[in-house]
C-alpha cells in the first residue's frame, strides 16, 4: 500500500546521490553496489562503459575510472529511470566480483564522481518517501532480513506484501465510516433523510471495537514468531535432560554425565520446527540443593519456567515423572508435554498412560514424535500462522493499535452514555485516525468529507 501521494510529495527529498554496498563486505564471489539519486545516471556515464544501458536489463560492461584511465572491474550493469525502481529515483545496480578490495574501490570511485555514502536505510527511506512502500513495508524488508526461521520469513513477506497495511486501511476505513456519520449529523442534521440514529453508530463503534481487538489478538503469536517459542527441559538429575537437549539440536551442547547436578546453569538454544522457532532451554535438575551454585543455578530454571511458553517434563520411570510433575506445580502456567527418557534403556517399564511421548536420546527413537507434539502443542494454545491473516510483530505496532483502539472505546463511552456534545466526542476518533496514521501514512480531514459526499444525499 503506498503513502499519500500528498504526503510524500511533501516528503520526498534526495536533493543528493547515494551509494552503498548492498552484499556484506568481505570475501565472496559477487558484490553489489547501488547508488540512487538524481545524478545517478550522470555518474554512471563517468564510470561505467558502455553507456546509455537498456534499462532494466542486466549487461556486461567495464567500470572505469573517472578519468578513464583504468578498467577497474568487469561487471553486470543495470539501470533503472525514476519512478520506476526500488527507490523511486534514477537507480543503478553494479554487480561486480566481491572481496575486500574491489567493492571499496568502485565505492571511492563514485564518491569521488559526485555521490555520497549512504546513511543506515536510506534507500528504503527513500522508498518510503517516494510512495513506493509505506512504513509497515518498509519494517517488513528488516524482519525479511533478520528473519532466523520459516515463520518469521513467512509473516515478514505477507507484510512486505501489504497483508498489514491492507487491514489496518480497512480499520482506518471503518473509522472514516463512523467519523462520517458523526459529521453528517452535526452539519446536516435538517436533511430528509433525519438525524442519524445513536443505534447506528453504536453499532458501526461496536463492530470497530471488534475488528480492533481482532489485530490485537495476535500479539502473542506475533512474540512467538519473532522472539521464538520458551520450551523448557525439566526435570529431576539425571534423568536424560541435557541428553535430550543435545539429540534435538543434532549437537553437543551441553555437558552430559553421569553425576547429578552437572547442569548449573541454564542453556539455550534456538531450533526450528516445521511450523515454529523454538528457543530450547536446557536448565538444572529440580531437586533440594545445598551447594549455592547449583542452587542459583535452579533458581533461574525456576525463573524460565514461569516464562516457558511449553515444558518438557522429563523422567525416566514412572516414579521420577510422577515426582517432575509434582516440582513443576505452581512453577509454570504453561501446558507441559510428559517425556519418558532413555526409552532404549526400559524393559519392564514400557510407555505408559503417564507418559505422552517416549523418547532415546542414544537412538533417536521418538524424536520426531516429540517435535511435532510440540508444534502440534503450541498451535492448539496459541493459534497457527495463516497465509492471510496479519500479525503484529513490533511494539510500534502493538502501541499503535492499543492506542486506536483506547481512543475508540472512549468515543464509545462517551456515545453511549451522552457524556459530551456529538463534537467533542468525536475528537476520540480523530485521535484514533491519529494513531493509525502513525503505522501506514497521513489521514487528512478529507478522506471524512469524502465519506461524506459519497455515502449521502446532501447536494440537493
Amino acid at each position: 500500500m503506498s503513502m499519500n501521494p500528498a504526503v510524500a510529495g511533501s516528503l520526498v527529498g534526495g536533493a543528493d546521490t547515494i551509494a552503498a554496498l548492498a552484499t556484506a563486505p568481505g570475501r565472496g564471489a559477487i558484490s553489489v553496489v547501488r547508488f540512487s539519486g538524481p545524478s545517478a545516471h550522470e555518474i554512471a556515464a563517468r564510470v561505467i562503459q558502455p553507456w546509455p544501458l537498456t534499462v532494466r536489463r542486466a549487461t556486461l560492461c567495464r567500470i572505469i575510472s573517472p578519468a578513464g584511465a583504468e578498467v577497474l572491474d568487469q561487471a553486470l550493469v543495470t539501470s533503472f529511470v525514476k519512478p520506476d525502481s526500488f527507490t523511486g529515483e534514477d537507480l543503478v545496480e553494479i554487480s561486480g566480483h566481491g572481496g575486500h578490495y574491489l567493492p571499496a574501490l568502485v565505492m571511492e570511485t563514485l564518491i569521488s564522481s559526485g555521490a555520497r555514502q549512504a546513511l543506515p536505510g536510506e534507500f528504503t527511506r527513500r522508498a518510503v518517501l517516494n510512495g513506493k512502500l509505506d512504513i509497515t513495508q518498509a519494517e517488513a524488508i528488516g524482519d525479511l532480513v533478520d528473519a532466523r526461521s520459516s515463520a518469521m520469513h513467512r509473516t515478514a513477506l505477507a507484510q512486505l506484501d501489504g497483508g498489514l497495511s491492507r487491514r489496518i486501511a480497512a480499520l482506518r476505513h471503518q473509522l472514516i465510516t463512523v467519523e462520517s456519520l458523526i459529521a453528517y449529523d452535526i452539519d446536516f442534521p435538517e436533511e430528509d433523510d433525519g438525524p442519524i440514529s445513536r443505534e447506528r453508530v453504536s453499532s458501526e463503534v461496536e463492530m470497530l471495537l471488534m475488528s480492533l481487538d481482532a489485530l490485537l489478538a495476535t500479539v502473542p503469536l506475533g512474540e512467538m514468531i519473532r522472539e521464538g517459542a520458551v520450551v523448557v527441559i525439566a526435570g529431576l538429575p539425571n534423568v536424560g535432560k541435557s541428553s535430550l537437549f543435545n539429540a534435538l539440536l543434532g549437537q553437543s551442547r551441553a555437558i552430559v554425565t553421569d553425576i547429578p547436578g552437572t547442569t548449573r546453569d541454564a542453556i539455550e538454544s534456538f531450533l526450528e520446527t516445521e511450523r515454529w522457532p523454538l528457543r530450547l532451554v536446557d536448565t538444572a535438575g529440580l531437586r533440594e540443593a545445598t551447594d549455592v551454585i547449583e542452587r542459583i543455578g535452579i533458581e533461574v530454571s525456576e525463573k524460565y519456567l514461569s516464562w516457558a511458553n511449553l515444558v518438557l517434563a522429563c523422567g525416566d520411570s514412572d516414579s521420577s515423572l510422577s515426582l517432575t510433575l509434582r516440582v513443576l506445580e505452581g512453577k509454570t502456567s504453561a501446558q507441559v508435554i510428559r517425556v519418558r527418557t532413555k526409552a532404549d534403556l526400559a524393559t519392564a517399564d514400557p510407555l505408559g498412560t503417564g507418559y505422552d511421548v517416549s523418547v532415546s536420546a542414544e537412538t533417536g527413537e521418538g524424536l520426531p514424535e516429540l517435535i511435532a507434539k510440540v508444534d502440534e502443542t503450541l498451535s492448539s494454545s496459541i493459534g497457527c500462522v495463516a497465509v492471510d491473516t496479519p500479525v503484529l510483530t513490533r511494539s510500534r505496532h502493538i502501541h499503535g493499535i492499543t492506542q486506536a483502539r483506547a481512543e475508540v472505546a472512549a468515543f464509545a463511552v462517551a456515545w453511549e452514555e451522552a457524556m459530551l456534545p456529538a463534537p467533542v466526542a468525536a475528537v476520540h476518533l480523530r485521535a484514533a485516525a491519529v494513531a493509525l496514521e502513525s503505522l501506514i501514512g497521513a489521514v487528512s480531514t478529507e478522506d471524512v468529507l469524502d465519506r461524506v459526499f459519497s455515502s449521502f444525499c446532501v447536494g440537493k
